[in-house]
């Protein structure tokens, strides 16, 4: 039987006009599908004119103007329920999507829902849940003592996958796509008995160990950092705007 790692695999990422997942906007999106390792990934795209300004320092980071986006993007309550449908596609036939760093993507997209269609990521998957897949959530598990940032671009350099155009969604997805296959055959004895499903289930728990270490070392260190151990998705705030 095939190992999740070497069937088909389906990928997510975004671009925005910051970090903040309760302010901030989606500026560009892309997902890609991977039937199986090699095969050419079918990819979708979106650019979005966010309606609000982008900021220098985002667009130093993907590129992305706002006279571009102005010009160029579509409004977001189309994009949102798109980029939503797309990612159902992918829980209904069972595909895993892989997300580097999956609370941001997701939960920005979620708060975008809410801002643009008075809807919830979470509503799209009432029936069949999505399989999330964290590249950053296994590395950190399966190789907890290694040194050094985990940044996709640190993850893609230790597992010796090219990423060419990074900060482009769509590269970016394609990259993590892969780092995620490497990681499941680097780690193969640990993670090719285990289903998506389960794999999701046990990064949810991964993921809050992971956020309590780094909460206490902000501790520590006398840093006024709040880590919040959800994932994939963060749960909503009163104030979100």
């Amino acid at each position: 039987m095939t190992c999740w790692y070497e069937g088909p695999l389906a990928a997510f990422d975004t671009e925005t006009t910051g970090v903040d997942v309760e302010t901030d906007r989606i500026v560009s999106a892309a997902l890609v599908v991977q039937d199986a390792p090699g095969t050419r990934p079918r990819v979708t795209r979106w650019l979005v004119n966010p309606g609000v300004p982008v900021p220098a320092a985002a667009t130093e980071v993907h590129g992305l103007t706002e006279e571009h986006l102005q010009r160029n993007g579509r409004w977001p309550a189309p994009v949102m329920y798109e980029v939503a449908q797309a990612l159902a596609e992918q829980a209904t036939v069972g595909r895993p999507v892989v997300v580097m760093n999956a609370p941001f993507d997701l939960t920005l997209l979620d708060r975008e829902l809410r801002r643009h269609r008075a809807s919830s990521l979470a509503r799209w998957f009432e029936r069949t849940p999505l399989l999330v897949l964290d590249p950053r959530v296994l590395d950190k598990h399966l190789d907890r003592y290694r040194k050094g940032r985990r940044t996709l671009a640190d993850l893609c350099a230790h597992y010796e996958v090219e990423l060419e155009e990074a900060h482009d969604a769509a590269a970016d997805a394609v990259a993590a796509l892969e780092v995620t296959r490497a990681v499941g055959r680097r780690f193969a004895s640990r993670l090719e008995r285990l289903s998506p499903g389960e794999l999701h289930t046990l990064q949810a728990v991964w993921h809050a160990a992971q956020a309590r270490g780094l909460q206490a070392w902000f501790q520590r260190t006398g840093a006024e950092e709040t880590v919040d151990p959800a994932w994939p998705l963060r749960p909503d705030l009163p104030a979100a705007a």
